[in-house]
């Protein structure tokens, strides 16, 4: 070994670099030491890979971005989908004397002109902004006056089609990020599967992102499941559930009326409660959530709306009223509790009938061929007299949501049939296509909501399952633990069931016979007249999987699940 050996040279700047790291850590953040998963994401960044990293809940993810952002010569720029949460960690970040910034619509004109002008001149080491603000072509336009070194992108999975938590607004960043001239990408998420982690890299055009997953077992989180026959016993075992444990907690109801129905009964209870959904106006939204943050309400009772980004480290217990859509939604909600180490409770009421509402959700996601028609329609009138925007053609149709508008768009993209300019404004590529090509950008939702019915039939497996809850988190998202057969803390493990599964002998002829199938529904197609309880008859335009189409006699098109329509 010479003393030019590339691998020493390399062993030497990586000491000097740890070096370097461990006096920044106590100086600046006050820490004695990283986590063995912060430092090996921390190297993969400073070594310029593009890097995915999968870490828990309360696992220390934004300090995988801090220390980079003070090493790296260049801007960082931290993508979240939470201005409440930008809000925090920048208010920690100046109280250490890290120079930084945000950039979003919490923003008056003066706050905004300044944190821009500051970015251009090189005087900020981290800016905070939403993905809608990174794929801003005025704000691209600040960025690139200065040299941007790493792009953080917080919450990854949100940016993945087959994720649980995919969010449309992530899906001009590859554009944005290319604009940059390709700086260093890094993607934080708590959960991933394989599918997951693959499709993040493909989404962001990084195909072969380092992946570094520190794992998602987290031994102090004690999980259990009580079966409920009806939503009166539900809501009964839910109140004897938060007085009977100490500390903070939070409960999730999958729907408004659900947690509003709960805060009513714990308010009634006595208990020291509040509510938090997306109906509430936001600033009581906001005071509510302070309320539970700053301890003056023990119980936050709330929807799925409340969570990202909230980190209450005290929370003892996490109660939900409803099976999630996924375990990847049951184990971001269900961490919120034990982040600092302590013993915690989390708990699923299991109503069979939960089920069907979850379905009912997964039906509303997805645009059928009928509504990216619209889309392109719209984008084609709106091409003769100025730029096509999101805005604009949510603005021309009116009945569809942005989020469904940026899908059906991302799909017209994906098929060739428009483009983006530099200032991402979408162009039209392709005139007069056929019918067939609005059906075949569909199949991709089709095929998504095949993946998410498997998704939502494990969460119900996970329900009813006799085996250790752990292990069947950690079986779902391909996470091995060394020695692990059970976790000896969850209700399984500690009560198991009188027919656990490993107990049932299982005869050989018990599979000779073929199952009766399961009686067909009416078949669908297009052109068919049906009528829908509450919205009357109407026209089948498109049938995919379970989801039909239709649109009715005063020009409304809507979807539905096959279970709701019936033929006339």
């Amino acid at each position: 070994m010479t003393r030019h050996d590339p691998q020493l040279l390399h062993n030497g700047l990586l000491a000097v670099r740890r070096h370097s790291i461990k006096k920044l850590l106590r100086s600046v953040f006050g820490i004695e030491r990283l986590r063995d998963g912060q430092q090996r994401v921390i190297d993969s960044v400073l070594d310029g890979k593009d890097t995915l990293a999968i870490m828990p809940t309360g696992g220390g993810k934004s300090l995988c971005y801090q220390i980079p952002a003070h090493l790296l010569t260049g801007l960082t720029v931290v993508v979240s989908p939470l201005i409440s949460l930008m809000k925090d960690q920048l208010g920690k970040l100046e109280e250490l004397g890290v120079r930084a910034c945000q950039v979003n619509s919490s923003l008056n004109a003066e706050e905004e002109h300044a944190a821009l002008d500051a970015i251009a001149k090189g005087q900020c080491e981290i800016v905070f902004c939403t993905p809608e603000r990174l794929a801003s072509p005025e704000f691209l336009e600040v960025l690139k006056q200065t040299t941007v070194a790493l792009v953080a992108i917080d919450e990854a999975h949100c940016i993945s089609q087959w994720g649980h938590d995919f969010r449309p607004a992530y899906i001009e960043m590859a554009a944005a990020i290319a604009a940059l001239g390709h700086p260093t990408v890094l993607a934080l998420t708590a959960t991933a599967t394989d599918e997951v982690m693959e499709d993040i890299g493909r989404q962001l055009n990084r195909p072969r992102m380092k992946v570094i997953n520190t794992g998602i077992y987290r031994p102090n989180l004690h999980y259990s499941v009580v079966q409920v026959t009806n939503p009166d016993q539900k809501f009964a075992e839910a109140r004897r559930l938060v007085a009977e444990t100490e500390g903070v907690g939070i409960v999730y109801a999958a729907t408004v009326k659900a947690a509003e129905e709960m805060h009513r009964i714990l308010e009634e209870a006595g208990e020291s409660v509040t509510i938090y959904h997306g109906k509430l106006p936001n600033a009581e939204r906001k005071a509510n959530q302070d309320l539970f943050m700053n301890d003056e309400r023990r119980i936050m009772v709330a929807t799925n709306a409340f969570g990202m980004g909230i980190d209450k480290s005290d929370t003892r217990f996490v109660i939900h009223l409803q099976i999630p859509a996924n375990l990847e939604s049951y184990y971001q909600e269900s961490g919120r509790a034990g982040r600092d180490g302590k013993d915690a409770q989390c708990t699923l009421l299991f109503l069979q009938d939960d089920k069907r509402l979850q379905q009912f959700f997964l039906v509303k996601h997805y645009p059928d061929a009928a509504e990216i028609r619209s889309v392109y329609d719209a984008a084609c009138e709106l091409a003769e007299d100025g730029p096509v925007t999101t805005e604009r053609i949510e603005e021309k149709l009116g009945d569809l949501n942005e989020a469904k508008i940026k899908v059906c768009l991302k799909l017209l993209k994906d098929g060739k049939f428009v483009r983006q300019n530099r200032k991402l404004e979408f162009v039209i590529t392709a005139n007069e296509p056929k019918a067939v090509n609005f059906e075949q950008l569909a199949e991709v939702y089709v095929q998504k909501q095949d993946h998410d019915r498997e998704s939502l039939e494990k969460m119900v497996g996970y329900a009813v399952s006799g085996f250790c809850r752990w292990k069947l988190m950690l079986d779902y998202f391909g996470d091995e633990v060394e020695g692990f057969e059970k976790c000896c803390r969850c209700d399984n493990c500690k009560n198991p069931p009188a027919l656990a599964l490993e107990d049932i002998e299982i005869r050989d002829d018990e599979f000779d016979h073929t199952p009766e199938p399961e009686p067909a529904g009416p078949h669908f197609e297009a052109g068919m007249r049906v009528k829908v309880p509450k919205y009357g008859e109407g026209v089948v335009v498109s049938v995919a999987g379970d989801q039909i189409g239709i649109d009715f006699p005063d020009g409304e098109h809507k979807s539905f699940m096959a279970d709701f329509v019936e033929p006339v």
